[in-house]
């Protein structure tokens, strides 16, 4: 099993990167965060699960052991294949999520396409034992729900709308505060 790969980016795509290490390229399909983070003719370090099918050997990758973590939970639901889950994390991060299945919360598991309600109630009640305890789990992921559907209707993507929250100050509580503050950081790039 291939569970992590460190080589250089040799090429970088919208849903995938090759890695090249000791001469050969592996094609890793990638969470919107790894594909973030690579760039072409960087060595990079990529945690990586390989999804063996009848007809194809599939290598997924991710940024940290956290996301790898997560993605091996959400694909031991039955009906959860591995480009759902990874759907699942291209979504949201993964503290969101479990925030989310904490609460019961599945606004951001639908937006995954293919994805209906009845597969996220089966998500949340299948992971909600398995996660454990989240603390704080109900503060602010309303407001973050919000906020990332008030930016998408601005007209910014949702990978933007998604990143830009990510960067703001964890500490602005309200739905107003966390846009004006994301509409910033948009402003800047």
């Amino acid at each position: 099993m291939i569970s992590q790969i460190t080589g250089k980016i040799i090429y970088k795509a919208d849903k995938f990167v090759i890695v090249e290490t000791n001469n050969i390229g592996y094609k890793v399909f990638g969470t919107t965060e790894l594909l973030n983070l690579a760039k072409v003719d960087l060595t990079q370090k990529i945690w990586t699960y390989l999804a063996v099918r009848e007809n194809a050997l599939d290598l997924y990758g991710f940024a940290d052991k956290k996301e790898l973590d997560f993605f091996e939970l959400l694909i031991t639901i039955s009906g959860v294949g591995p480009k759902t889950a990874l759907g699942i994390l291209n979504v949201a991060t993964v503290d969101s999520l479990r925030k989310a299945i904490s609460t019961g919360e599945t606004a951001h598991l639908t937006k995954v396409s293919g994805l209906g309600k009845k597969m996220a109630d089966k998500i949340v009640l299948e992971l909600k034992g398995k996660l454990g305890s989240y603390e704080e789990v109900s503060l602010g992921l309303k407001e973050e729900i919000d906020a990332l559907e008030a930016l998408k209707s601005l007209g910014y993507s949702h990978r933007e709308s998604r990143e830009a929250l990510q960067e703001i100050d964890k500490s602005l509580i309200t739905t107003s505060d966390r846009v004006k503050a994301a509409l910033k950081h948009l402003g800047k790039q």
